[in-house]
């Protein structure tokens, strides 16, 4: 694994980054045998790598005899390019591996489709690539004429099949933007869960719901959206929605292929924020988050912080249950914020309140939205 530590990010550590590519990596199958950090102010424009690190790099291949690089930001088809030639083994970037791990685990036929179209169109740019000559000749039947290349046949399928994609998903958008619209009209308000990947979005929905989603310690252990009604305290019924679980340097390319999917977040009433209080990083993962809910047009709606995974902070020598748990915690953050709640969804606790405060959210929209269409009287 691979990484440039540009000097001038202040976000996220390198060596955090690295632990996360290879905690995706080992999700791909795949063994690490070492790691390689660079100090740069920016990757090099041709070869990611200063040359002398990139020569390091090559003279490693015989003693740690790795098949595959794998590089912590997503490299420019030239720099793939120029790797591949230099290193004489497979190169791969974060994109690329997150693609990989999406086609592994998606299971409906519409995640799947959504999953092919980002591959492809992550794909397009670099088929020139994939061929050591770009001007080998295709011949035999079924070749369009003498002058093509193999690349130009190759792109052409690929344009067409992303084209293909397009068409069935925007069907699937269509019938989606139905499905709101009827929902709309039954007035049943939207719950959604959202969340870096691992946060414990899908043991929170299985806690609430009873939904029997997969529940894995592993990133993007589950991809396509479950929903689920959800009885609140006051007795109102809301419908709970699981979504895919965000990651820094999430490809362009996913955002865009799951765009149908994400949409559904603008229809929510109320985003339910899933952090892991456990995780070292769980600041810049929150910031990652909240970028994303920004790019999508939805930071503005209510919502709710559930830090998840509180019982993980305890002494485990002493005797917990829920209010002595999450009175220490809560005690040890310091003040008071109603919309922020400490949960275990594992155990179970901090889940009335959560449930409570959702009811709280909803009733104090209707009121809001009553108030505002009153007449004024004069």
């Amino acid at each position: 694994m691979v990484a440039v530590d540009i000097k001038a990010n202040d976000v996220w550590p390198v060596k955090s980054s690295l632990d996360e590519l290879e905690q995706l990596a080992r999700s791909a199958g795949a063994e690490v045998v070492g790691r390689m950090v660079q100090k740069l102010k920016a990757p090099l424009r041709t070869q990611y790598l200063g040359t002398g690190k990139l020569e390091e790099l090559v003279n490693l291949k015989s003693e740690k005899q790795f098949n595959t690089v794998i590089f912590d930001d997503e490299l420019t088809p030239l720099q793939q390019l120029t790797l591949e030639q230099a290193l004489r083994v497979k190169v791969i970037d974060r994109a690329a591996l997150i693609l990989d791990i999406f086609a592994k685990r998606a299971k409906t036929s519409e995640g799947q489709l959504q999953v092919e179209l980002a591959q492809l169109e992550y794909l397009l740019p670099r088929l020139s690539g994939q061929w050591g000559d770009p001007d080998r000749m295709g011949g035999g039947i079924g070749t369009r004429g003498p002058g093509e290349s193999k690349l130009e046949v190759d792109r052409r399928a690929v344009e067409h099949r992303i084209q293909t994609i397009k068409k069935k998903l925007e069907e699937v958008r269509r019938h989606r933007t139905l499905y709101r619209e009827r929902r709309r009209r039954t007035g049943i308000p939207v719950v959604s869960l959202v969340g870096y990947t691992n946060a414990g979005k899908s043991t929170l929905m299985n806690a609430l719901t009873r939904a029997d989603v997969l529940t894995r310690s592993q990133l993007f252990s589950t991809l396509d959206p479950t929903t689920r009604r959800l009885r609140l305290p006051d007795g109102e019924t809301v419908l709970l929605t699981d979504t895919v679980g965000f990651i820094q340097k999430l490809p362009p390319a996913i955002i865009a292929a799951f765009r149908a999917t994400l949409e559904e977040l603008s229809e929510a009433d109320i985003l339910i924020h899933v952090v892991d209080l456990t995780s070292h990083n769980a600041v810049e993962q929150c910031g990652t988050v909240e970028n994303i809910l920004d790019d999508l047009g939805v930071l503005n709606k209510p919502r709710l912080t559930t830090l998840n995974k509180i019982d993980l902070m305890l002494d485990r020598s002493q005797a917990w249950d829920e209010e002595k748990a999450v009175n220490y915690l809560a005690g040890k953050a310091g003040g008071d914020d109603k919309n922020t709640i400490l949960v275990s969804a594992i155990k179970g606790w901090g889940l009335t309140k959560l449930k409570e405060r959702i009811a709280g959210i909803l009733q104090e929209e209707k009121a809001g939205n009553a108030e505002a269409v009153q007449p004024t009287i004069t």
